[in-house]
């Protein structure tokens, strides 16, 4: 009998409480983990000039499309450019880039950045003349202008010199002013679009569970679809605000999931080792085989009163040492005992590379290995 009760009772908080997660799923919040597709970013681009070098600017025989800028610039500001050649070296030809945020207006303020396009060495104390952005469409969404920042420094002398990060590329803070708005308008949709920043059919369907369990209980009825791994459909309710609908639905927590993946960066020794990863009972054996070639010449002379010459005489000694070679039994069905198993080995991350490596290949690691 209390058996039954048991059972009755633990059906019972199932069904309240839906099915119990498992311990290493992590909750985030929607707008951590999905972005708005009617919310994504628009790239701009332009081209300009940076005026007010001191000495490190374009070449102008080197770099002709600079000083036919320069001319195009000044008979529009109503200067004739009629003469020889100029050989000044205080502007630069530049490419300007920037990211034009969802729902910009008219009138608001956006980075901008800046790089050489000439043999320029410096854009340090420059400043960017009006530069209009243009979008995809050929529309131009915004004019840049403003003095440039350069976070990298170069100091030359007659046999030396010093440069420490980048002074060709730089940044205009706040220098570009949006000239016009995106057609499109956020409550114009009839509908919300969510695309989950990482992709999985187990976080996307639990979004929609989470929203339609809140649009039930808000709307009287489910608003929300899975579409696939990284789409969610959300229906607008006919007596609801979209604006507050998705202020609402961004901060609904939802129990997140990810594939097992083991990460490895070969050129920087870097691993990444999942909290899902599990290794099956396998055992290894490294060990480092090191052949060492040292190579002393010996002066051999000749003897006293006699024609002989000076000789070389060449000596090579080989050296060939073996360490480690203890065999190692991994089992990890989770995260800390497969790092434990990996660090009585006692290798290094290259080591662990290797590793890993060969318990892929030999289907014992039970993870997607990603190798960059």
């Amino acid at each position: 009998m209390i058996m039954k009760r048991f059972i009755a009772l633990s059906l019972a908080i199932a069904t309240l409480f839906g099915p119990v997660q498992p311990a290493f799923a992590d909750a985030a919040r929607i707008k951590d983990i999905a972005s708005l597709q009617a919310g994504r970013e628009n790239q701009l681009i332009g081209y300009g000039l940076v005026v007010g070098l001191q000495g490190s600017g374009d070449s102008l025989r080197s770099s002709p499309f600079t000083e036919q800028s320069m001319r195009a610039m000044l008979q529009n500001l109503g200067i004739s450019t009629q003469g020889g050649q100029s050989s000044a070296k205080n502007l630069a030809a530049v490419m300007v880039t920037a990211n034009l945020p969802p729902f910009a207006s008219p009138g608001s303020r956006i980075d901008v950045n800046v790089s050489s396009l000439g043999d320029a060495t410096s854009l340090r104390g420059g400043t960017l003349v009006m530069t209009s952005l243009s979008g995809a469409d050929g529309q131009i969404y915004a004019v840049a202008q403003g003095a440039v920042v350069v976070s990298g420094f170069q100091a030359q002398g007659a046999a030396a010199t010093l440069t420490e990060g980048v002074t060709t590329s730089g940044r205009v803070p706040n220098g570009a002013i949006i000239e016009r708005e995106l057609p499109s308008k956020f409550k114009d949709g009839v509908n919300l679009v969510l695309q989950l920043r990482n992709p999985d059919f187990s976080t996307a369907q639990r979004m929609a569970d989470a929203v339609n369990m809140f649009a039930s209980q808000r709307y009287g009825g489910p608003v929300a679809e899975a579409r696939d791994s990284q789409e969610i459909i959300i229906s607008k309710p006919r007596q609801a605000d979209l604006t507050r609908l998705m202020a609402e639905i961004e901060n609904l927590i939802v129990q997140t999931d990810t594939p097992a993946k083991v990460v490895i960066n070969e050129r920087t020794g870097t691993i990444v080792i999942g909290a899902d990863v599990k290794v099956s009972r396998v055992a290894v054996s490294y060990g480092t085989l090191t052949v060492q070639v040292t190579e002393t010449p010996q002066i051999v002379q000749p003897e006293p009163f006699s024609r002989g010459e000076t000789a070389v005489q060449d000596q090579t000694d080989i050296m060939a040492m073996k360490d480690g070679g203890q065999v190692a039994i991994l089992n990890g069905p989770d995260l800390r005992t497969l790092v434990a198993g990996l660090n009585s080995i006692g290798v290094k991350p290259d080591g662990i590379i290797a590793i890993l490596q060969g318990i892929k290949s030999a289907g014992a690691l039970q993870a997607e290995l990603v190798l960059q």
